[in-house]
């Protein structure tokens, strides 16, 4: 298979390309600083690396980015800094998502091709209903105005929700919410629900990256798993060593 990585020089990023090389997929990635990309990874022949900020590319180079790509895997986010936060673009993951979208639809694929975004526990999957505290709802709603970042991931995942839906022809897609990721170095047990199972807020648990990328990667190569969770929105824990599954 051939997949589109995006956000590949971020956290989790990286370990999504590091986890889909290792099973022997061809993966294409879009960075503005390819020598973020680790030297053992940027030296894989299944790695293809395109220099460019991805916004900036225009609906050709975007559909060649995408052609024959049977998966695309957005840990794009604002760094976090000022600048990052509150600076130009506002909306880039939910930019990022709509543009990748409409060249996949531009393309005609045979089979859908799978949309798997990075979102957030906090974010709340309005399909379902989702019930939360009073003190979240307000938090919340400060968050969306107050950070900008929050309010993206929203937007990104609403999009997905409400304009690809879940009967697309050439789109099927997930959300995949982490709680408060951590940094490990090996994959460890992990758990997912259709819902947040505590407060992502006044309770939060723990998601560690490599986890995520793991899941992510696991979305892919796995039919029966894509199956599960394609038009939804998962939150994956970490199952901690004291805990059961």
């Amino acid at each position: 298979m051939t997949i589109l990585v995006v956000g590949a020089t971020g956290a989790t990023g990286r370990l999504v390309v590091e986890q889909l090389l290792k099973n022997k997929q061809n993966v294409r990635i879009i960075v503005r600083s390819p020598e973020k990309i680790p030297g053992h990874l940027r030296g894989n022949n299944l790695l293809s690396i395109t220099t460019a900020n991805l916004l900036d590319l225009g609906d050709e180079e975007m559909k060649k980015q995408l052609n024959a790509c049977n998966a695309v895997v957005s840990c794009l986010g604002h760094n976090i800094s000022f600048k990052g936060i509150y600076g130009k673009p506002r909306r880039l993951v939910t930019d990022a998502t709509k543009r990748l979208c409409h060249a996949i639809i531009a393309l005609s694929p045979q089979k859908p091709v799978k949309y798997i975004l990075m979102n957030t526990s906090g974010n709340s999957n309005r399909d379902l209903g989702e019930k939360v505290s009073f003190g979240q709802k307000v938090v919340v709603g400060m968050l969306r105005v107050l950070l900008p970042p929050h309010a993206d991931n929203e937007k990104a995942a609403d999009f997905l929700r409400t304009r690809i839906g879940q009967k697309h022809d050439s789109i099927e897609w997930t959300a995949v919410r982490p709680d408060g990721l951590t940094h490990e170095d090996i994959v460890t047990k992990y758990e997912t629900f259709p819902s947040p199972i505590r407060s992502a807020l006044f309770n939060a648990g723990k998601t560690s990256r490599i986890n995520v990328a793991h899941f992510m990667t696991d979305l892919i190569m796995n039919d029966n798993l894509w199956k599960r969770w394609k038009g939804k929105m998962p939150v994956i824990y970490n199952i901690e060593p004291n805990e059961t599954s």
